[in-house]
């Protein structure tokens, strides 16, 4: 039986940049670091308050990393979209959407990107 998302794993180039960007500007909490004997190094992210899903780093250093799959957007719910936006302005983060955008029955989104060019994602559920 399957009983939740565990982690989303995102490929990175820069563990220290990609530790600063999700704790500093997004507000997650180093959970877990370290490097496998391989060589490949880890970190754990999660929100402070709940670690139930977290997002794994994962790093090489300068090697950089084998072409694999890659992540499609992770999305984070926020009760201000717009405030949120106008946040990541203040950091120079790259977005995608300079203003939120509607969709289905009005839930409210808009993508930005994290350091190694991940695409993510602020989710404000309809009538919020």
């Amino acid at each position: 039986m399957i009983r939740k998302l565990e982690h989303i794993g995102v490929k990175v180039k820069d563990m220290d940049a990609s530790v600063r960007f999700y704790t500093e500007v997004l507000g997650m909490k180093l959970r877990k670091r370290a490097k496998l004997q391989d060589g490949v190094e880890l970190g754990f992210l999660s929100f402070p308050d709940s670690d139930n899903i977290e997002i794994e780093l994962i790093g090489r250093g300068h090697d950089g990393l084998p072409n694999e799959s890659i992540v499609h957007h992770i999305a984070f719910t926020v009760t201000d979209i717009q405030a949120e936006i106008d946040r990541l302005k203040s950091f120079g983060v790259e977005l995608m959407d300079e203003t939120p955008r509607t969709i289905l029955d009005g839930d409210l989104i808009a993508f930005f990107f994290g350091p190694d060019g991940e695409r993510l994602e602020f989710f404000q559920p309809a009538g919020q």
